[in-house]
């Protein structure tokens, strides 16, 4: 039995205690946070329940940390984490500084420890068929593509940390990654790049990045600055020689010259709920989460999503939120 000890129980630790619940094999063993009916909220019949993160990884009798801390205390709880386990998972993005996460990937190195870090769409069942698409060259070569992540103001956010700039990095750093993240685990390190953000208001609240590589290009769009009406949005249309993969209004679709089809997709129906954020399942977290457990279990290393490529993609972001053309 894998023992987990989750610190954070706020919208994203829901999700994940939703997730390890459906996972066979798993407990969680320990849960903490600063407001103890959350993680009372989240805790099962014999979980223990720490008001303090450090209490949790210096006590807690678990196998492995997961960190859904706000961004601007990911790399204090992993570093200490680091410490005590060896599997650490870390939301995304891995860090507020570039300077922070590299001395998580020191303190991993110097501890054996293995750390995965929460960049949920590598494992989006969609985006997974897309990557194996674009992989098998089976429809000729890229043309260009387009990634959008559109999401009403996240209000949510415990103490209003996320509409903070200076603790969540705003949406470049916490909505805008994923697809920066998603498009370098697929086409590689671009080129050069373009990026053009608001200048009224919030900073960091839209950002539009053209992506160039040898033969073509990607665009990442994404913004967290709609009203409350507004619907969660993420969608993707990537152009081949000989088709286009489109995840959009439609569905998830396949045109060719054939004509258009839908591509398939058996979701897993998973026990438990959760309340707010911008989401509409939990299958990604799930997969993410059935992937670190199953390295865990084997004694092997994490091989996707690692702490070096979710170090890279801040990199390039921070870049974003620097560029002036």
């Amino acid at each position: 039995m894998i023992r987990v000890g989750l610190i954070g129980c706020g919208f994203m630790g829901n999700m994940h205690a939703n997730c390890y619940k459906n996972i066979e094999g798993v407990t969680l063993a320990a849960v903490a946070d600063v407001r103890r009916e959350c993680a009372e909220a989240v805790a099962e019949a014999g979980t223990a329940i720490y008001s303090d993160g450090k209490d949790l990884i210096n006590n807690a009798d678990v196998d492995v940390i997961d960190i859904c801390l706000p961004t601007y205390l990911h790399a204090e709880y992993a570093l200490l984490a680091m410490e005590r386990v060896k599997y650490v998972f870390v939301e995304k993005p891995v860090a507020l500084t570039e300077c922070e996460a590299k001395k998580m990937i020191e303190k991993s190195q110097s501890t054996g420890c293995n750390v995965q870090v929460g960049q949920v769409i590598r494992f989006w069942d969609e985006y997974v068929v897309l990557r194996d698409i674009v992989a098998s060259g089976k429809y000729g070569r890229v043309v260009n593509a387009n990634f959008r992540r559109l999401s009403p103001r996240p209000d949510w956010g415990w103490n209003n940390w996320l509409l903070t700039t200076s603790l969540s990095g705003g949406a470049a750093q916490d909505l805008h990654i994923h697809d920066i993240d998603y498009a370098r685990s697929i086409f590689g390190e671009p080129k050069s790049f373009a990026t053009v953000k608001n200048i009224i208001g919030e900073k960091n609240s839209y950002v539009n990045t053209v992506m160039t590589y040898d033969d073509f290009v990607v665009g990442v769009e994404g913004t967290w600055d709609l009203p409350g009406s507004y619907p969660f949005t993420a969608t993707f249309r990537v152009v081949f020689e000989n088709a286009v993969v489109e995840n959009a209004g439609a569905g998830f679709m396949l045109y060719t010259k054939d004509g258009a089809e839908k591509i398939e997709i058996e979701k897993k129906q998973l026990a438990g709920g959760y309340e707010g954020g911008n989401i509409s399942d939990l299958g990604g977290y799930y997969n993410e989460l059935v992937y670190f457990t199953d390295r865990v279990r084997a004694g092997e290393p994490i091989e996707r999503a690692t702490l070096p490529e979710a170090t890279e993609s801040l990199a390039l972001v921070l870049k974003e939120i620097n560029y002036n053309a």
